[in-house]
């Protein structure tokens, strides 16, 4: 969830190098070397008849060191409050982020009560009206086609209500993670199983891709094969008949990788950012309600989803989860 999304790190500290010491020795080498080269012009520099040589670099390099020692003072100041500023800067961000989690986490807990009670006040009656119905079908005559299909549509709709509770309750419930280091390979295999019926209704071609190096990710395989199988059944409805979908996993900057790809019509650019918005949906009979649980497992194994273009043309979800520590385990 939200809440367990992992908070960037806050800048480290520069290495300021001592530089009103350094501006203090380049006064002085610069007192030393303006002295010596007037001598050498052949300016002379006496006091009462003898030589102020010596006093005049003393003065010239006291001067010269006061000076670098303010400027490098000031410089290592400047210096100290760029970071002290990005330090605020980071950590106001850390803060409004974490008022936006916990914000959320309360709509969720309000959200959670409140499906609790619509399937527990709708789903009895929702029961009752679906075996009444069924129970008419069976009763009405062979030859009344109308009433067959009434039966059929009231059916229909109540078991779509019950699939948008199940949904709600879904989301709103927390996630109980049970993470542990498991292939890509096993994730693959589950959702392809599940979703097979559906891939095959419309033969839909399924292409498996990926690199040797592909460690094991820390994940539930129950909770993450069931967000391959959402992107699986969305590319499915997406796809026209005898399209393609594609998985491919490979390593990443010390996580895994995993997209899933078709070649349909794909997401347009200017609903990408809300897609994963909680009750947002393009399709007439969505509940807006399986990409936003997707998003909320992927973020409570601390990993993020994304939707692209894929190449050619088509969506493409990308899907990010940390590598499990020490583990070989190939995809």
């Amino acid at each position: 969830m939200d809440a367990l999304q992992t908070s960037p790190a806050e800048p480290a500290a520069p290495r300021i190098p001592p530089w009103r010491w350094w501006g203090m020795a380049a006064g002085i080498a610069t007192g030393v070397f303006d002295t010596t080269a007037m001598r050498w012009l052949g300016i002379s520099f006496a006091l009462n008849g003898s030589d102020a040589s010596l006093w005049v670099m003393a003065y010239f390099g006291t001067s010269f060191a006061a000076l670098g020692f303010l400027v490098g003072y000031l410089a290592e100041t400047r210096r100290r409050e760029r970071h002290a500023a990005a330090v605020m800067r980071h950590q106001a961000e850390t803060i409004n982020a974490t008022r936006a989690r916990l914000l959320q986490s309360e709509k969720l807990a309000v959200l959670g009560q409140l499906a609790a009670q619509v399937a527990h006040e709708v789903r009895n009656p929702l029961g009752v009206i679906r075996s009444a119905a069924q129970g008419l079908g069976e009763t009405v005559a062979a030859g009344d086609e109308q009433a067959l299909r009434s039966c059929s549509f009231i059916t229909a709709e109540i078991d779509r209500l019950n699939s948008v509770i199940t949904s709600l309750l879904a989301f709103a419930r927390p996630l109980q993670v049970d993470a542990r280091p498991v292939a890509v390979s096993e994730i693959f295999e589950r959702a392809l199983l599940l979703a097979r019926d559906e891939l095959e209704a419309k033969k839909i071609r399924v292409a498996r891709v990926a690199a040797s190096d592909v460690p094991a990710v820390q994940a539930d395989s129950d909770l993450m094969s069931q967000v391959v199988l959402d992107l699986l059944n969305n590319a499915a409805e997406a796809l026209p008949p005898a399209g393609e979908v594609r998985l491919e996993a490979r390593a990443e900057n010390g996580s895994v990788r995993i997209d899933v790809a078709d070649s349909g019509p794909g997401v347009p650019a200017d609903l990408r950012a809300r897609i994963f918005e909680p009750f947002f949906t393009t399709r007439q009979r969505g509940t807006g309600l399986g990409l936003a649980i997707a998003r909320q497992i992927v973020q409570a194994h601390g990993g993020q989803i994304q939707v692209g273009e894929r190449q050619g043309g088509g969506a493409c979800f990308s899907i990010s989860l940390p590598a499990a520590r020490g583990a070989t385990l190939a995809a």
